[in-house]
């Protein structure tokens, strides 16, 4: 029963809203000692067949009875779930004159639950899931499902079914809303490494291929999430959809809508069909009658498919047009081809061309032809696109926004290109999926959304969110509902014990990945593919960044460990593809890496314990291998080859490159190390503390060679806290060692000083280390923003002053960026100018005037220019200088913008030239509407190192 009340509460949440047709609760019983209830569904439909056949094994499931299934109502008698469409004959005999739903009827996609008592003498209740259309009816019918405790993934992530004595219903009566985007669904991509060799040697190795079999599994998880769209798999080696015996069919059979990619016109699969040395060059200018009779052929095989049409033309995969040399001979050969498509669609499916379903997909450098000035006919649907990296390139503007074909969005959960692939994991946050989908939707872009979802099977969290958003989108314009909606799906699957603290995990997880992809922790990039390098992370300064980034995955896996270890049996499939593969993955790609830095780099410094840390890269590497093996294995082997390490055999995938330089003779027996020192060669050797902060910095000490060598703190003041005082090093068991120096403030305040001393003499060697105070932001106010160590950290949602000008406004949106909210420029779809007076303010408190040479950078979200119109543009003032005009937006594929999506942010460096004592007044104006600061970092010494990842926020406590 808790299961049930779970996934009720997630209806309530995050499915559409209902409304009530009669207050009075009625229960009905499917399953009790004295009532099993039958399923009749209207034969004329072959999907409410399937729908009335999975019922009663999701009955099954749950209650361990299966309901007889008929068309035929005479057969039925006692309690009868009536599956079927509103306006069927069927459904119609249940249904009282009194039931309004002449409105009702002609909504898109929608549903409707009623209950009728004694419709005939032999139906004691009558619960009737009746449809708008096909799709409604299979909606509703799924959605009862999950009601009862069936998640949509029971089969593709082995979503156990908590089972019932008994099944009893409660329900009012009510019609469901009509989804928020029309078409919503997922592209199939990159299939080579999992979902094609899956299906080919597993699951259907009679086709070899991605066939009816495993489209008829996919297609039953469209309907289960309330989607209705597929653009099939189209990689080389994968056979066409077309071309498979039975796929058209199974598409049909569900109710499926057939699209296709943006290098597919026409529902054509180029890489498998089109057959250069048969056919002759991809060329409409000087092969144009070949290349309209392949289209040709394929509209008069599909003309009775419910399809929708992607129209223009691009290469045969995923490359420009060819026989054209310049963008203004594209736009004008598109536009001579959209003319020619749209005849085909006249000749073979209707004489009126704008009744057929299109879409124009403004893709890579069709957004170049596009902005050459080609007319789009404006009934076809304008499909925007990310930049395969989560940013949406453009979205309607006020005049696109007009056209009656809508807009819509082609968006990546998962990417081969360039500047590298993410094939492996779910690694797109959350809050930038529903940012970036909410800000579509508030532009009107409501026709048709797609997901590529690469493989599928890593992807299921992402895919979830985003049929979530796309049927219901009102609910997450509030950015707050993302982190509910994960809540309550983790808790639907793993109950209210494990739900939210798994949710939490997870989000967690996200962030590390917004930081930087697993799949980019190699700091390499493909096409053309680079040798993996060092990673940016500093093992030198910021408290060990290396060090930081391993503990907060560690952290991960122990979380995830802890977990694993109490749940029941029946949870533990589930949990390992969902939850604890790519939370153990990710943490050991990243280990993989930032233990070879420290290999590396300390190797040089002459280590010993260098090849430790080269050991536990290797490990790190070796786990990886094993728990993808396991993961090919559950189910007893249900998934075999389904999941794969080395997707395209990157060089990220293999083991970190590692060269520790042999030892030379003569070298010391140990050495020692502070931290904001890369040389540990000075005899003294300085730390910084800022009074009242809970600033904490290490020193390392270390063997060079095979020794055993003591060491202790000398002369230590009784308000240093060192987590050690005195030890052996020693090459067998402990060949280095990290000593933690912190402040007590308190103690320290009895006899303040601003400077001390302390030795750590290590063998025949002492280390002179100087501590200095910094005192001057005793007296400044709490939360101001100080400088601690020459640098000043400022999270952008934490202003100290803002004024928004009429409906314009600074917005945070929960869960996005480093900061975990960014400050976005709102509405992020409405056109506003320069507007002085509206802006975020920071007062940020300086002292030693003298020393300073400052430079301030900024770090926003790399989002791009809402349309042609904008850019990603913030105006820029401190103290009384002149405002500076700073533009995030990125050009094309330039490394500018590949930086940009590696890394998630977009950086911009800006120069400063007066400083006041004590007050500094940082303002950002808005200018060009979505734009999202994520945090500032003033660098007041430029010797210093900048840090990737985010430090603490610099404020007075």
């Amino acid at each position: 029963m808790k299961k049930f009340l779970l996934t009720f509460l997630f209806l309530q949440l995050f499915l559409p809203k209902t409304v009530a047709q009669n207050d009075a609760s009625t229960k009905f019983e499917v399953f009790t000692k004295d009532q099993k209830a039958s399923i009749l569904y209207d034969k004329a439909i072959t999907l409410d067949s399937i729908l009335a056949y999975s019922l009663a094994e999701d009955i099954f499931k749950v209650s361990g009875f299966k309901p007889l299934v008929t068309k035929k109502k005479e057969t039925v008698s006692g309690n009868v779930i009536v599956i079927g469409r509103i306006q069927s004959k069927l459904v119609q005999s249940f249904l009282n004159k009194k039931t309004d739903a002449k409105g009702f009827e002609k909504q898109w996609e929608s549903y409707r639950f009623q209950i009728v008592d004694q419709p005939t003498s032999n139906i004691k209740k009558a619960f009737i899931i009746a449809g708008t259309d096909p799709r409604g009816t299979a909606f509703g019918v799924y959605a009862l499902s999950e009601r009862i405790g069936v998640s949509p993934w029971y089969w593709w992530a082995d979503v156990p079914v908590s089972k019932q004595k008994e099944l009893v219903l409660s329900q009012k009566d009510f019609q469901s809303k009509a989804p928020s985007v029309k078409f919503r669904g997922i592209f199939l991509n990159d299939e080579d490494w999992g979902l094609r060799p899956w299906a080919s040697k597993t699951f259907e190795p009679e086709v070899g291929n991605i066939g009816p079999k495993t489209y008829a599994k996919i297609f039953e998880l469209l309907l289960r999430l309330k989607a209705n769209t597929i653009w099939p798999a189209m990689h080389e080696g994968t056979t066409a959809f077309f071309n498979v015996p039975g796929n058209a069919k199974i598409a049909e059979a569900y109710q499926i809508v057939v699209g296709s990619s943006h290098a597919e016109p026409m529902l054509r699969n180029n890489v498998d069909e089109w057959k250069e040395k048969e056919m002759g060059h991809f060329n409409y200018v000087t092969n144009r009658d070949n290349v309209y009779k392949y289209w040709e052929d394929r509209v008069k095989e599909s003309k009775n498919v419910d399809a929708i049409y992607t129209i223009g033309m691009r290469g045969v995969h995923d490359s420009k047009m060819e026989g054209v040399k310049t963008n203004k001979e594209g736009a004008e050969l598109l536009k001579q081809i959209i003319k020619d498509q749209r005849k085909l669609f006249e000749t073979y499916i209707n004489r009126d061309a704008t009744k057929v379903p299109q879409a124009f997909t403004v893709y890579k450098e069709v957004l170049e032809l596009y902005d050459e000035g080609l007319q789009v006919p404006d009934d076809v649907t304008l499909v925007w696109t990310d930049d395969n990296y989560g940013y949406i390139r453009r979205l309607s503007n006020e005049q696109e926004q007009k056209r009656s074909g809508g807009g819509g969005v082609y968006y990546h959960a998962s990417y081969w290109g360039r500047p590298h692939d993410y094939l492996w994991v779910d690694s797109v946050h959350p809050a930038l999926l529903r940012e970036e989908m909410m800000k579509a939707y508030q532009a009107n872009c409501k026709e048709i959304w797609i997901l590529n979802v690469g493989d599928l099977k890593a992807i299921e969290y992402s895919t979830q969110l985003f049929m979530d958003m796309g049927y219901d989108a009102p609910t997450f314009e509030d950015a707050s509902n993302v982190k509910k909606q994960m809540n309550t799906f983790y808790t639907s699957i793993f109950g209210e014990n494990f739900g939210n603290t798994i949710a939490d995990l997870k989000w967690n997880y996200f962030d590390l990945a917004f930081e930087r992809k697993p799949e980019f922790m190699g700091w390499s990039q493909t096409e053309p593919t680079t040798k993996t390098k060092q990673t940016a992370y500093n093992p030198f300064f910021f408290g060990d960044e290396n060090q930081r980034r391993i503990d907060q995955y560690q952290n991960l896996e122990n979380q995830a460990d802890a977990i694993k270890n109490k749940l029941p049996k029946e949870l533990q499939d589930a949990y390992f593809q969902l939850i604890y593969y790519p939370t153990k993955a990710a943490s050991l790609m990243n280990k993989k890496f930032l233990y070879a830095d420290k290999a590396n780099i300390y190797g040089k410094q002459g280590r010993l314990n260098a090849k430790d840390f080269a050991l536990k890269s290797e490990n790190a590497f070796n786990e990886i291998k094993a728990i993808t093996q396991e993961y090919n294995q559950i189910g007893n082997g249900k998934w075999n080859f389904i999941m794969d390490m080395n997707p395209r055999k990157l060089p990220v995938f293999d083991k970190a490159n590692i060269e520790i330089p042999l030892q030379t003779d003569g070298v010391d027996s140990a050495g020692i190390l502070v931290e904001n020192e890369t040389d540990s060669s000075p005899n003294e050797s300085k730390l910084t503390y800022s009074q009242d902060s809970n600033t904490s910095h290490f020193v390392d000490l270390f063997l060079k060679k095979d020794a055993v060598v003591s060491w202790q703190l000398q002369n230590l003041p009784d308000w240093i806290i060192a987590n050690k005082k005195t030890g052996i090093l020693n090459a067998a068991t402990n060949n280095s060692e990290r000593i933690q120096i912190s402040i007590d403030w308190n103690q320290w305040k009895k006899n303040p000083i601003e400077k001390a001393q302390f030795s750590i003499v290590y063998g025949e060697k002492k280390k002179v280390i100087t501590l200095e105070i910094d005192s001057n932001n005793a007296a400044v106010a709490k939360n101001s923003f100080v400088a601690i160590d020459n640098k000043v950290v400022i999270y952008a949602q934490n202003f100290t002053n803002i004024k928004n000008q009429g409906a314009y406004e600074w917005k945070k949106i929960d869960g996005l960026g480093y900061s975990k909210a960014a400050m976005q420029a709102y509405p992020p779809t409405t056109l506003f100018q320069t507007d002085s007076s509206s802006y975020l303010e920071y007062h940020i408190h300086l002292d030693n005037l003298n020393s300073l040479d400052a430079e301030l950078f900024l770090y926003a979200i790399p989002t791009l220019p809402l349309t042609d119109k904008n850019g990603v543009r913030v105006g820029v003032q401190w103290n009384n200088e002149p405002m500076q005009i700073v533009d995030f937006a990125t050009v094309g594929r330039s490394e500018e913008w590949k930086q940009n999506v590696l890394s998630n942010k977009a950086t911009k460096k800006i120069a400063l030239k007066s400083f006041n004592k004590e007050k500094n007044i940082l303002k950002i104006h808005k200018i060009d509407p979505g734009v999202a600061l994520d945090y500032f970092y003033l660098n007041l010494d430029k010797k210093n190192p900048v840090p990737y990842s985010i430090l603490p926020e610099t404020v007075k406590n």
